[in-house]
This record gives structure tokens, sequence and C-alpha cells, in this order.
């Protein structure tokens, strides 16, 4: 299978402008994600102002922003901030706060309020089977699966993935595979029926294998290795 024959749309994540500018051209992308961890390795120091320069690149492409409080009034306070900054804006909201409560009467009453999330960090059964219930309105949200830190533990995402597919079956409500390890976990969240997977930009790069000759990229990884080998002058 080819990349242009899977149904599953690729969101890109990060936080580099330039990257972004170049990837919003791409018709690969259908969207974006960033957070605060990305923000932060890009040097952004004032949210609202690189909010509004990316806003200004991204005006036709969903785009997640998060919140960064963590009690529960500055949360809505911020969530309904971000929500009016754009159309196109997805509000980013943790499953829970840094002390592990639940978000989840709050996803619910942004819900209910019409403001889209992107509920972010979600890792449980429990968790999802929690946002099946009160993701049940006609406004848009994404629930986003931490697939790729899950395998990270040794655990298949999988079977995990597929059952968030069949509880979250509101058709406004999107499941995305987040972060993804290998150009492999994009194939396995299509065949899951995963709506979106996010890609950084070196994930990105990695596209360009699909499809690619085994003996081929076998002979590639000799040459690499031999002309490493006399470029750093290795004698026995």
């Amino acid at each position: 299978m080819k990349i242009n024959d899977l149904k599953i749309k690729i969101f890109a994540d990060g936080a580099d402008e330039n990257d972004i500018e170049l990837l919003n051209k791409n018709n690969l992308i259908s969207g974006f994600t960033t957070n605060p961890t990305l923000m932060r390795k890009a040097g952004v120091s004032n949210y609202k102002d690189f909010a509004m320069r990316i806003l200004n690149i991204i005006n036709n492409k969903p785009i997640s922003f998060e919140i960064f409080a963590d009690d529960f009034d500055n949360m809505l306070r911020q969530a309904i901030i971000i929500s009016k900054w754009s159309d196109n804006v997805y509000v980013k909201i943790p499953i829970t706060n840094t002390e592990g409560v639940s978000s989840i009467e709050l996803i619910d009453e942004l819900n209910k309020s019409k403001v889209k999330t992107n509920i972010t960090a979600v890792f449980t059964l429990d968790q999802i089977e929690a946002l099946g219930r009160v993701l049940i309105s006609d406004t848009p949200s994404i629930v986003s699966v931490f697939a790729g830190r899950i395998a990270d533990t040794g655990i298949d995402p999988v079977p995990l993935m597929k059952d968030a597919k069949h509880i979250l079956n509101n058709p406004e409500t999107q499941l995305l595979w987040a972060s993804p390890r290998e150009v492999l976990n994009v194939f396995q969240a299509n065949s899951c029926g995963v709506d979106i997977i996010t890609l950084t930009t070196d994930m990105l790069r990695k596209l360009v294998n699909v499809g690619k000759s085994l003996d081929e990229f076998s002979l590639e990884t000799v040459k690499m290795f031999y002309n490493d080998a006399n470029l750093s002058g290795y004698k026995l």
C-alpha cells in the first residue's frame, strides 16, 4: 500500500514556524498539532504571539493548541480564550491534571458549550470509556491516545486502538494515534480504523522509504557503513 492510498489523515506535530509553513503547502498534511513541550523546545516565549503567527499561516486546516493551567477553573478560562482565536482551532485538554484528577467534567462542559477539543495524554481503556460517555454531542472533538508511549511500556497498543474506535462511535469524534515511533505505525493505525496520526518532521521524512526495495535498502546500508569507516580513517 502507498501513502496516498491510506484513509488515515496525517497531522504534522511540531512548533517550528518554518517547518509549519512548508508543511502547510504539502497536500499530504491534513492538520497540525503542537504542545507546550514542543513549543519550549522550539524556543517559543510568548504563547499567544506564537499562536497568532501560526494562525496567519494555518487558516483552513485544523490545528490544536494546548491549555497549560492545572486547576479546573483556569483550565476552563484558558480553553475559552484559545477557542476564540480561530474557527479551525481545537483546544487541547489533558485527560487529567497533574494530580491525576480526571478532566471529564471540564471536557463535558466544553463539549456542551460547542468548544472543539483535542483530549490529550489518553492511555487507558477506562479513560476512553469515560470520554465515550461525554463526547456525544455534535461538537467536533479529537481523542489523542498515546499509542507510541503505550508501546514503550512493552504493551501492544493495537487492541486498545481498535477498542477505542468502537467506543468512540460519535461521527463528530475522531480518534488520533499519538506519539508514533516508526512508519509502520501509520499502517497499523490505518488498519485499526484510526482517523488521524500525528507525525513529527523527522517521521515525515521517513515516508520516502515506503514501498522501497529491501534489497536496495540493504545495499544502501552496507555502503553507509563502508563509507563511514573510510571517512573515519579506520585501519587494522
